[in-house]
């Protein structure tokens, strides 16, 4: 861990994610649809609102277990679901799992992870969460429910905002495929980056384990990534699907992707037990609204019948706090524990989440809250410089 000891910052590693990888991969985690607007929003919405600290409290002592999904974490911030994390490191799910398993938080595997369901239980004891897609082959979503029930997955999400793929202009002008290739574009960065391809010599072999029996593999293909989601994902997943699936797990089961009120009272209606506010990462829809600016509507529109996850621009522990106090239960990213793990594998996802407990240790101390049970609606308000 000494060669973090000068990242002070989980975006510290966004300069060694992009000094670890080619051009393409580095993007491909970076970059968001059209113009980048959401993407860029989604982290300085956090600077619309203000916190408002308490003094002359004992604060000698800090709790921030959190309990989600029916579990308890360890702090309210987990590893959101991101796909192909083998491009990025050769540790890839195993990595991330085992750092949040080592940190007492959450892992969320993607259904177009490069590791399996079956290898990932296997692999830790720690709280885990299955994303779904729903591909053109219905049945799989069921397969997915049945084998995360027996290799001890803890809770469910459904990513509802894929319907078709965004129009991520990076991956376009590097040449983002899977695998990935070279292109005249792309060859100086793959040729300069060789640490990266001796992993890949060493540690071979690319495929999205969870469907590659299913659907279209992606060994020896030459296909980008809009090709492959707009070929195998179905763009028919509706309410109805939801419902049978919350009814086929049978235990807590999350929306991924919801931003308005109204979806948010269809998922109380339909059964689910979380959403996780979100709009991929700014990688789908260019100009919808920022996760936080969504959580205070959706809380006063549903009361406590659901939990909130803010999913999208959390970067520090005073964003993690801003979200609770506006109506949130927890925080989840994926880009900062990605450029963790592009630029030291399991011990890089280790040192952001460490980093990321501290920020919230000292937060919650200069705030005046001792437990996540005492964080108030009236430690946040509406920023003056908004108004």
């Amino acid at each position: 861990m000494a060669r973090f000891d000068k990242v002070t910052s989980v975006m510290g590693f966004r300069p060694l994610a992009k000094r670890a990888l080619p051009a393409p991969l580095f993007h491909y985690i970076d970059g968001g649809g059209d113009d980048e607007w959401t993407l860029r929003r989604n982290t300085e919405a956090f600077e619309d609102y203000e916190l408002m600290p308490r003094y002359l409290i004992d604060v000698a002592e800090i709790d921030l277990k959190t309990r989600i999904f029916g579990t308890e974490i360890s702090m309210p911030v987990f590893l959101s679901p991101t796909g192909m994390t083998r491009l990025f490191h050769h540790d890839k799910e195993f990595g991330a799992a085992r750092a949040a398993a080592k940190s007492g938080t959450m892992y969320s595997l993607s259904t177009v992870g490069t590791t399996s369901i079956e290898d990932v239980g296997a692999a830790t004891d720690g709280p885990k969460m299955f994303q779904i897609y729903v591909f053109r082959d219905k049945g799989l979503a069921r397969e997915f429910i049945q084998r995360c029930k027996a290799a001890g997955f803890t809770s469910l999400c459904l990513t509802v905002d894929l319907p078709i793929a965004g129009n991520r202009e990076r991956d376009i002008h590097w040449g983002m495929s899977m695998p990935p290739k070279l292109t005249l574009r792309s060859l100086a960065s793959f040729i300069y980056h060789y640490k990266w391809a001796l992993n890949l010599a060493k540690n071979p072999g690319f495929e999205l384990s969870n469907v590659a029996h299913r659907a279209e593999a992606l060994e020896g293909q030459d296909t980008s990534l809009v090709q492959y989601v707009n070929n195998e994902l179905t763009p028919s997943v509706t309410w109805d699907d939801v419902g049978w699936m919350i009814e086929e797990w049978g235990g807590p089961f999350a929306i991924k992707g919801l931003q308005s009120t109204d979806d948010a009272k269809r998922a109380v209606e339909v059964g689910a037990t979380s959403i996780m506010i979100s709009n991929h990462g700014g990688r789908q829809l260019d100009g919808v609204p920022a996760p936080i600016d969504c959580v205070a509507p959706m809380r006063d529109a549903i009361g406590d019948r659901l939990e909130l996850i803010v999913d999208g621009g959390v970067r520090r522990g005073t964003h993690v706090l801003k979200a609770l106090a506006l109506g949130a239960d927890a925080c989840s990213f994926g880009r900062p524990y990605l450029y963790g793990l592009a630029a030291g594998g399991q011990a890089g996802v280790e040192h952001v989440l460490k980093l990321m407990r501290a920020e919230l240790v000292r937060d919650m101390m200069m705030m005046g809250w001792r437990s996540i049970d005492e964080v108030q609606k009236s430690g946040v308000q509406a920023s003056r410089l908004k108004a």
